[in-house]
């Protein structure tokens, strides 16, 4: 497998006022709280600062004075002016946020299944067209190689053009320029939308490639799941190589941490969280002891990246709205798009504070075809109901594991989604099925009584919302191309991407990657 990883330019210099400007920033900027100003374990910002250490070596000393400063002065006592002040319009950071699926019929589910408005609403200024270079349907591969890189793609393909050469993506841009940099997403870190921004493969599908390739890259914080791609089988892992990358990772002095009580307790170096073997769990079954929310991990990589003076790009990935529109499980995805949401309300809570702060969301294309909606027996039917998707406590994919394991359909569908009516013929159906088929029969039981249906299991070629706050807002507003929006997000920062990077032998062995879920 061809492997580009390492090909970006030298990161830059520091500036002749580093010290300085780290002191002011470390003392001076806001740094994230949790939303409505509380002080959260995973945003621990009273009494503290937290400086991001070790982008180079010739820095340690630049940045041992600077968190010198910070103990010797308090809050505001920094010299007016020590931090060159931002562009008029341009902003020092950008928080980029991806909702996996996130198409708009979705924003409508969140905001009626939650029973208030979104904190996404006001903020909505365009829409994009999601094609990949190959199809008008695309996957999340292209889409997120458009969104990380500026370039059109083909179907599967990860951070490299139609052609097959590597391209440049935001992050990598933002290495070289010397921003702070975070990865953070709720499946597989290195599943098609996180690896897009750090890594080159022709296959979506080599994870384990994308996984050395983002150990390597430099990135400041990476949080999510996907833990078996970092450790070989011997270790209870997926990868064929013998390689340990969490052993790798901790040799170039990043701290790995496996559980939430470990992020909150995580120092102040480069940080790899991984909280799942594969992906992590659907809210409504995630193991609070264990695993952080998505609101919890934005909140931990914000406030590692804000001290940093020269900024920061950090992408958020609500993964699992589309694992949830794949089977059809609409009270899932409604769960999944509301905690997307509140995510979002966190890093706008931080840009609102921190006053240099571009957060743009969007979505990489539809999943399902959702419709808010349906005909029942032939008839149309005027009218949808939320209540229904309120009542459930469970994913679809868990209730089809416990009618597996031999639990009647009509025990589980009443203990888990509030139905009490389920007919005969229904819960033979339930039983009768295996897999993913067992879990769409059980959807299509909620979805019935919510009268919401859908018109696939892949994606769709519907525009999508884009939504911005923040210096340059204003940019983004109006319909583009999806490789366009990719280019916008970057130019906000002042960055160049879509350059093809040089390209490196293929490693020895060249097996073909393994198809996974």
């Amino acid at each position: 497998m061809t492997n580009f990883a390492d090909r970006s330019a030298p990161r830059a210099a520091p500036r002749g006022a580093r010290a300085a400007a780290m002191a002011h920033a470390a003392s001076h900027r806001d740094v994230p709280s949790a939303p409505g100003g509380r002080v959260s374990a995973f945003n621990p910002i009273a009494g503290r600062r937290f400086d991001r250490p070790g982008r180079r070596a010739a820095c340690a000393m630049l940045r041992a004075v600077a968190v010198a400063l910070v103990v010797s002065f308090p809050a505001g006592a920094a010299a007016a002016g020590a931090a060159p002040p931002a562009v008029a319009g341009r902003p020092r950071n950008v928080i980029f946020m991806i909702g996996d699926g996130f198409g708009p019929a979705y924003v409508a589910l969140a905001r009626e299944v939650a029973g208030r408005p979104l904190a996404l609403d006001p903020h909505l200024v365009g829409s994009s067209a999601t094609a990949s270079s190959d199809a008008r349907v695309t996957d999340s591969g292209a889409a997120a190689t458009a969104l990380a890189c500026g370039v059109q793609a083909p179907n599967l393909a990860i951070g490299v053009c139609a052609g097959g050469l590597p391209r440049r993506s935001i992050l990598e841009a933002a290495e070289a320029r010397g921003l702070a940099t975070g990865l953070v997403a709720t499946s597989r870190i290195t599943h098609a939308t996180p690896a897009a921004f750090a890594a080159h493969v022709p296959k979506r599908e080599a994870e384990d490639d994308i996984a050395a390739q983002m150990v390597r890259q430099g990135i400041e914080v990476v949080l999510g799941g996907g833990a078996r791609h970092f450790r070989p089988y011997a270790a209870g892992g997926r990868r064929d190589d013998g390689r340990d990358l969490l052993a790798e990772a901790r040799r170039r002095g990043i701290e790995v941490v496996a559980d939430r009580d470990g992020l909150a307790r995580a120092g102040r170096g480069p940080l790899l969280g991984l909280f799942a073997d594969s992906h992590m769990s659907y809210a409504f079954e995630r193991d609070a002891a264990r695993e952080p929310s998505l609101v919890e991990m934005t909140e931990a990589a914000l406030a590692r990246l804000a001290v940093d003076p020269d900024g920061f790009f950090l992408m958020v990935e609500g993964s699992r709205i589309d694992h949830a529109g794949h089977v059809h499980d609409a009270a899932a995805a409604a769960r999944e798009a509301i905690e997307f949401d509140e995510a979002f309300a966190a890093s706008l809570a931080f840009a609102r504070r921190d006053g240099r702060t571009l957060v743009v969301v969007t979505a990489d294309h539809e999943t399902g075809g959702l419709s808010l909606g349906r005909a029942l027996d032939g008839r149309a039917v005027y009218d949808w109901r939320p209540g229904v998707l309120r009542g459930v406590r469970r994913s679809a994919t868990a209730m089809a594991e416990r009618v597996g394991r031999g639990d009647d359909p009509r025990v589980v569908l009443a203990e888990d989604a509030g139905l009490a009516d389920l007919s005969d013929e229904e819960a033979a159906g339930i039983r009768a099925a295996a897999g993913e088929s067992r879990v769409l029969a059980i959807a299509e039981a909620v979805n019935r009584r919510a009268l919401v249906a859908w018109t696939t299991t892949g994606h769709t070629g519907v525009d999508v919302p884009v939504w911005a706050f923040g210096p340059g807002a204003e940019r983004f507003a109006g319909t583009r191309r999806i490789d366009e929006l990719g280019r916008a997000v970057a130019a906000a920062l002042g960055l160049s991407i879509g350059d093809v990077l040089e390209t490196a032998a293929a490693p020895a062995g060249g097996a073909a990657p393994r198809r996974e879920p």
